[in-house]
């Protein structure tokens, strides 16, 4: 079963679900990332991330 929209995971942490990732907060971005990925890091630190929707 798929994670829902709008989960969300930290830099570091192991990706809970395939799909596209946006960084909470500004500014933003959006990245395709693999379930099973490291959650990468943004702007050169640590960033939450939140799945905006399903690969």
């Amino acid at each position: 079963m798929k994670k829902p929209l709008g989960t969300k995971a930290k830099t570091g942490e192991v990706c809970p679900e395939s799909g596209v990732w946006k960084v909470v907060g500004s500014p933003s971005t959006t990245a395709p990332i693999a379930k099973g990925n490291r959650m990468p890091p943004y702007n050169g630190g640590s960033a939450t991330w939140e799945l905006i929707q399903h690969a």
